[in-house]
């Protein structure tokens, strides 16, 4: 008997009306509970001049003032571990996950019984998006630590009923033959990762990719997989699907996933999770149409340990409205990049992502491999833009091949760019996110 195309058919296929109406519904009730329960909001709201009895509409809402990460962090430094916009009693909480804290001191998250039933919703649902079903074998590339991304994860698949192998990061030559040993037959993990993966395996293990017998790679936790150069070249390393998915730590693990048509994560939490579109700069909200471009800002419908209300997620998205042959009825999402990533180079913005995408068309004459230089803290940069390139054994010609490079970023992405050619396997490789720019100024 085949298995059915949605893992929540209800929420997932909702007609939008009804998804609004559920919304409002929701988004009031979690209004009222974090004005009595968080200090951190109530505060926040009565500096703003609003209540949680001013929303009668979803527009209502952009009356209601942004979140930040530094607010979070500060809320934590005074009242740690969860901070003042914990809405929890700690008898309640059952688990606490920690962010990369890439920027310094790491912020922590927890949740309920019933935020982790959520989780566990949200991430089935994206897990079934992107192929998972009862019969599949899938092993974990992401970390089981502290990590959203792990445990989580691990939830979901099981609650499918599909085999789990929890290895995790730290160990390529475990994973690759924990791969073959349990004939395991999906990956999940960071694009970079199954670049570098694939590349272990053949170079150390003399082992191909493609004969591992891997047929999805579901990957995130930074954009890339949804670049067409990046897509190409790891199902073309693998001889698989790559499909990707989109969470935050702060919000839901994850959130957004492509189906097989893969064109754009479709948003699977609406029951969960309310999403706007702003001007990154301005704040001014931005119409979800087709094609329309801004920052996500999000803010929780049923959350009881650390609720988020118009939280700035950073990520600088394109969406997409129109139908999907799939079905499936909520808007989908691209992230193109990190607004607190985007370099601007004399009115251009560029994002890394971008970069990579246009020097990974240059390939096999490089390997793809990038890393951004940075003298100054940006975003704004003095062109041109230092960029560290990988060639590919290239023994003569790599004169003409920096001027192609440059050359090439300058027509696609309208900025001058100066490109050093670095040996292959000289920028680092990474399990996790990668680092595609490096910030000279701090040592």
């Amino acid at each position: 008997m085949p298995y059915p195309r949605y893992y929540d058919a209800e929420i997932e296929a909702m007609p939008a009306l009804e998804i609004r109406r559920l919304q409002l519904q929701r988004l009031q009730r979690q209004l009222d509970y974090v004005y009595a329960c968080s200090p951190f909001y109530r505060r926040k709201f009565d500096a703003a001049g609003v209540k949680p009895g001013d929303v009668r509409h979803l527009e209502d809402l952009t009356a209601f003032p942004f979140t930040n990460k530094d607010e979070l962090r500060a809320s934590q430094a005074t009242a740690p571990p969860l901070g003042e916009h914990c809405a929890a009693q700690p008898k309640d909480i059952i688990r606490i996950h920690s962010s990369s804290g890439t920027t310094g001191r790491p912020s922590y998250v927890g949740i309920t019984r019933a935020d982790r039933d959520g989780w566990i919703q949200s991430v089935a649902r994206v897990h079934w998006s992107q192929g998972v079903r009862p019969d599949s074998v899938v092993a974990m590339g992401f970390g089981m630590s502290f990590f959203v991304g792990g445990l989580p994860l691990h939830d979901a698949i099981e609650e499918i009923g599909a085999t789990f192998i929890p290895v995790g990061t730290g160990a390529s030559d475990r994973l690759l033959s924990a791969i073959q040993d349990t004939r395991a037959n999906m990956l999940l993990c960071t694009p970079s990762y199954a670049t570098y993966l694939a590349e272990y395996a053949r170079e150390r293990l003399s082992l191909a990719p493609d004969s591992l017998g891997i047929t999805r790679i579901q990957s995130g936790a930074e954009p890339g997989a949804g670049v067409p150069a990046i897509r190409q070249r790891i199902e073309a390393d693998w001889g698989c699907t790559l499909t990707e998915g989109i969470g935050n730590a702060d919000l839901i693990p994850v959130y957004a996933a492509e189906c097989d048509e893969k064109s754009g994560m479709h948003f699977l939490a609406p029951d969960m999770l309310l999403l706007e579109l702003i001007d990154p700069d301005s704040g001014e909200p931005i119409e979800f149409t087709e094609g329309a471009k801004g920052e996500l800002v999000a803010t929780h419908l049923q959350r009881e340990c650390v609720p988020l209300v118009r939280f700035r997620t950073r990520d600088h998205v394109v969406v997409w409205t129109d139908g999907c042959p799939c079905g499936r009825s909520g808007v989908r999402l691209r992230c193109v990049g990190r607004t607190d990533d985007m370099l601007i180079l004399r009115g251009v913005n560029v994002f890394p992502s971008a970069i990579k995408d246009v020097v990974m068309s240059l390939r096999p004459r490089v390997t793809g491999e990038i890393q951004i230089v940075l003298e100054q803290p940006g975003p704004r940069v003095e062109p041109p833009l230092r960029i560290r390139v990988e060639h590919n054994n290239s023994t003569s010609g790599l004169e003409t091949l920096t001027a192609e490079v440059e050359s090439t970023l300058r027509e696609k992405l309208i900025f001058s760019a100066a490109v050093e050619l670095v040996a292959p396997g000289a920028l680092p490789r990474y399990e996790m996110k990668a680092q595609l720019i490096h910030r000279a100024y701090e040592g």
